[in-house]
């Protein structure tokens, strides 16, 4: 079986670095084309031995890459398409009927009730959304929220399938020794109590409400943020605003492998969640929360206000994972007894093997089993 998957750039990001995860142990041959932008995570793909094409498309309405990627389809002769992201459904799903591909499967990674990749949702968004998912035969949600919100929008139910993101458990287990390198290198104090932030800055995911929650706490409380984007400089404003400058620290973009950090000596992800005492998402709409369940695996406490991969697990497996509604006084609440009551010794609760990258790779190859046609499925081995 080959499949080809169109996603719409690579640089750092959730879908992004899922998408390599899932290349990872998918057992099949795949090529993967990127609309624009083929940065870290592209040569990350590249580098594991996968194919990438850039089509350097200029723009949303850059028509003339969809010719471009029907050429591709169609020389690649491919038994699947799968995309990933808006732009890339939409061109992808076209490119493939042109191209004679009838088995297309969508993955939704970031549909909220509201915004969608941090935009707001539009009646016209819905309609261009909807109008392309026809061209579809399986649309995949990544949480049984998302698999909801897809069904209100006009999506029929026997179109729809679960397969929650993954993430390499182990890659995530809680390191002491990297936890004394890391705060090294941020210039954090051992005896620091550090709450963390992982995500996009943008201001859905309401990292401001974490500052101002880290203001009412004592001095040896830090905020460590991980993640870039246009909110960054009103974060730092508001930190300094907040007279928190010298307690908050920003990572910029990670890794997730520490063989990728380069040798500038940054810390990848897990590094950064092992220098980490909690973690805290005060973001009120998420479609999954993998970071969340990543911080989980590295044995910390967790904070949410938006997590569906947490609410679609039994009420008693949630361990270290505690609701609280988006503001300060909540958050600047639940973190004073959290730092007030360190574990003296971090693992992983059982819930997490719930949200394996293998078993996310085993559910989407019953997907594509169910959208290719023909009498017999065949898997390569990679």
């Amino acid at each position: 079986m080959k499949v080809l998957h169109v996603i719409t750039g690579l640089g750092v990001g959730g879908a992004e670095q899922q998408l390599r995860l899932l290349l990872r142990h998918l057992p099949v041959r795949c090529d993967v084309v990127t609309l624009t932008d083929a940065g870290a995570v592209a040569r990350g793909i590249m580098a594991d031995g996968t194919r990438v094409t850039d089509l350097g498309m200029s723009g949303n309405r850059d028509v003339a890459a969809l010719p471009r990627l029907a050429r591709v389809i169609r020389a690649g002769r491919y038994d699947a398409v799968h995309t990933h992201l808006y732009r890339a459904c939409l061109y992808g799903r076209l490119a493939a009927r042109l191209a004679g591909v009838r088995a297309v499967v969508a993955t939704e990674h970031s549909l909220g009730d509201s915004q969608m990749e941090g935009r707001p949702l539009t009646a016209g968004v819905r309609a261009l959304y909807l109008a392309g998912e026809r061209l579809g035969r399986m649309t995949v949600a990544v949480s049984p929220a998302v698999g909801q919100r897809l069904h209100r929008w006009g999506v029929p139910r026997r179109r729809i399938r679960v397969v929650p993101n993954g993430i390499d458990v182990d890659r995530f287990r809680f390191d002491p020794a990297a936890r004394v390198r890391t705060r090294r290198w941020l210039h954090l104090p051992d005896s620091a109590f550090v709450i963390g932030g992982v995500g996009r800055l943008t201001g859905g995911k309401r990292f401001d409400v974490l500052l101002h929650a880290a203001a009412q706490l004592p001095e040896d409380v830090a905020v460590l943020l991980v993640g870039a984007g246009p909110q960054e400089l009103e974060l730092r404003q508001l930190a300094h605003r907040l007279g928190l400058a010298d307690r908050v620290r920003f990572a910029g973009e990670a890794a997730h492998d520490e063989s990728e950090t380069g040798g500038n000596g940054a810390p990848a992800l897990p590094s950064l969640l092992s220098a980490m005492d909690a973690l805290a998402s005060p973001s009120p709409e998420e479609a999954f929360g993998l970071a969340l369940v990543e911080g989980l695996a590295c044995g910390l406490p967790v904070l949410y206000a938006s997590c569906p991969a947490l609410d679609d697990l039994p009420a008693d497996a949630r361990t270290n994972a505690s609701y609280r509604p988006s503001d300060p006084d909540s958050f600047a609440q639940a973190l004073y007894g959290l730092r007030g009551a360190r574990p003296p010794r971090r693992s992983a609760p059982a819930s997490v093997g719930h949200y394996s990258i293998a078993r996310s790779a085993d559910q989407l190859m019953r997907v594509y089993a169910s959208v290719v046609s023909g009498p017999t499925l065949e898997v390569n081995p990679r």
